[in-house]
């Protein structure tokens, strides 16, 4: 029977964390705090950039796609992770997987482009503040961001098509806690080649030359601030920016440690919790590190708390 761009399969086995059995429930809580701390905190800085006035500019125009971006990222896997720790029936249906993996990529793509967005956004500011009303307007930053979201919807739509169209007739328990690129690579029955070259230039394009436009950025804007003749200018610059890189830096970090390796270099639980940091803890720690570092944020949180309080009152 010809099996050309056909499945076999019907559904695939996540086995997940099935090899740490005592430690289910653990981290089944561990994962569902992280995920409520993640939707209330993206959820909160979000309402927050829409109802305070002084938080309608570009930097938190870009914060709050990027915290729409992280929602995303954690939902497209957190939940079928908690359903599977805490189920015996750990399968995902062939499209379920397909749709995991397209929505995963989406966000991850994007959220790639956005940091190198509002990278460009704090350079415009402080390396040429003079123009940085007319460089980075409403028109300009909804491109920046578009343009974010139309190359996560191109390659995400290319590589998942370009793998759930290749042949799957051998096994179907995929070693890891959701739809990953290469996991599921690894089952197909056909040569992988074309598709590994793909993924590669993907994680290079997207994931290195991101970063290193980020890094020029930052060498540009550092080069800047020291200039500066007032130290309180100096402090303020660099306090606008030390969010933004630690959370570039927690984010491309994890993402390059586990995709930019030899595969001898990792063992396969290793991948696995790295995926869980950045997958499932990263999105979480986001919120924080932008409201604990930015005094524009809490000043708007208290006033909101404070309008809430005397109306309720």
């Amino acid at each position: 029977m010809k099996q050309d761009n056909q499945s076999c399969l019907i559904e695939f086995v996540l086995l997940g964390f099935s090899d740490f059995k005592t430690m289910q429930e653990l981290l089944f809580c561990l994962v569902l705090m992280f995920y409520f701390m993640a939707l209330v905190g993206n959820s909160l800085v979000m309402i927050l950039t829409i109802a305070s006035p002084t938080l309608h500019t570009p930097m938190y125009f870009f914060l709050w796609n990027l915290s729409f971006l992280e929602i995303g990222y954690t939902s497209s896997i957190s939940p079928k992770l908690l359903v599977n720790l805490l189920s015996e029936n750990q399968t995902i249906s062939f499209w379920g997987c397909g749709c995991q993996m397209c929505l995963f990529l989406l966000c991850g793509v994007t959220e790639c482009c956005l940091l190198c967005a509002m990278a460009y956004d704090r350079y415009v500011a402080i390396c040429k503040p003079l123009q940085y009303p007319c460089i980075m307007n409403y028109r300009e930053c909804a491109k920046l961001a578009a343009a974010s979201w139309a190359t996560g919807i191109f390659v995400c739509l290319g590589e998942s098509i370009s793998i759930f169209t290749l042949p799957f007739c051998g096994s179907n328990r995929i070693s890891h806690f959701f739809c990953d690129l290469m996991p599921v690579l690894k089952l197909t029955s056909t040569s992988t080649y074309k598709n590994e070259v793909s993924i590669a230039t993907v994680t290079v394009v997207f994931g290195l030359l991101p970063l290193l436009l980020i890094l020029f950025s930052y060498i540009l804007i550092i080069s800047t601030i020291l200039t500066m003749p007032v130290a309180k200018n100096r402090r303020k610059a660099f306090s606008t920016c030390s969010s933004h890189l630690i959370v570039v830096f927690i984010f491309f970090g994890t993402i390059i440690v586990t995709y930019i390796h030899p595969n001898s270099i990792f063992s396969v639980d290793s991948n696995r919790l790295l995926a869980l940091l950045y997958t499932v803890v990263t999105p979480s720690l986001n919120p924080i590190i932008y409201s604990l570092r930015n005094k524009e944020i809490k000043t708007a949180f208290m006033k909101s708390v404070a309008r809430k309080w005397v109306f309720f009152k």
